[in-house]
């Protein structure tokens, strides 16, 4: 599967749910004052430099609104481009152009927004071995959507939910030593009742703890707010036995310090949680 595919039926439903919140039972101030054979065009313009992501998006919005609308790209998705920049044109009845304009660049500011940053952040880990890792922190009713922007922009996504990974938290580990349960046996656990064919995660504190993890079988070992010297002595104790993930507070400032202690991966919730949407406007032709 190609890492930029997004189902078209996703598609739809999140576009259709988003065009029934805003528009309803009908666009009031354009049925009002728009002639219903008037026709326009606008362009799609950055107003900002950044990466493209939500071009099908748009397309969708679109297609649902007035199927006889015309969308065409200038660039790809995923291109990287100037401020001032028309990325993509439109054409046809002003009706259906002027209803979903909101809904459109709502999906592609935020989905650019995203993928920008996300590019910020591989572009910081260049030639160690870390990719960049999304998180479950991401907006009700837009996961797929917002992680398909993390890929876009040159990120790795982590599991998509509860049901398709283990991952042992802290207050998974804190329930479980409350009941004489200690890491490796949570581990153990965990790989018996899910099989070989499932990812098992722990989130661990220490290097001891990295350490008790590698040695129980777990796939992808978290380390949790680890400084760079602790992280480096934890991949070192871990030798390859599992894959390590940094996560925890990491910036743009001190992701590259992170990435030279040769973890594997590391996460960063901002990339859903925290991104700007992208500045992007829709210009009229000749307005």
């Amino acid at each position: 599967m190609n890492p930029l595919d997004l189902p078209p039926e996703l598609v739809r439903d999140v576009v259709a749910r988003a065009l029934h919140e805003d528009v309803g039972t009908g666009d009031l101030t354009t049925l009002a004052v728009i002639p219903p054979d008037a026709r326009a065009e606008a362009h799609f313009v950055f107003r900002e430099a950044g990466v493209v992501c939500g071009l099908r998006v748009v397309a969708a919005v679109f297609a649902l609104v007035d199927p006889s609308l015309a969308l065409r790209p200038r660039v790809a998705e995923g291109a990287r481009v100037s401020a001032g920049e028309r990325v993509a044109t439109l054409a046809g009845p002003a009706r259906g152009l002027l209803s979903g304009e909101r809904v459109a660049l709502n999906l592609f500011q935020r989905l650019s927004g995203i993928a920008t940053l996300t590019a910020r952040y591989a572009e910081a880990v260049q030639g160690t071995r870390a990719r960049i890792l999304d998180t479950r922190k991401t907006t009700p009713g837009l996961r797929a959507l917002e992680k398909y922007a993390v890929r876009v922009g040159g990120g790795v996504n982590h599991r998509f939910g509860l049901y398709d990974g283990v991952m042992l938290k802290d207050n998974h580990l804190a329930i479980l030593a409350a009941q004489g349960v200690d890491l490796a046996e949570a581990v153990r656990r965990a790989r018996a009742a899910v099989g070989p064919m499932v990812r098992v995660e722990v989130e661990v504190e220490s290097v001891e703890q990295a350490a008790v993890a590698a040695e129980a079988g777990a796939d992808l070992i978290l380390l949790d707010n680890m400084p760079p010297d602790q992280l480096r002595a934890a991949v070192a104790v871990v030798a390859g036995r599992a894959r390590t993930e940094a996560s925890g507070g990491i910036t743009l400032r001190s992701i590259r310090a992170v990435a030279e202690s040769g973890v594997d991966y590391i996460s960063v919730g901002a990339l859903t949680h925290s991104a700007p949407a992208l500045d992007i406007g829709l210009d009229i032709e000749g307005a």
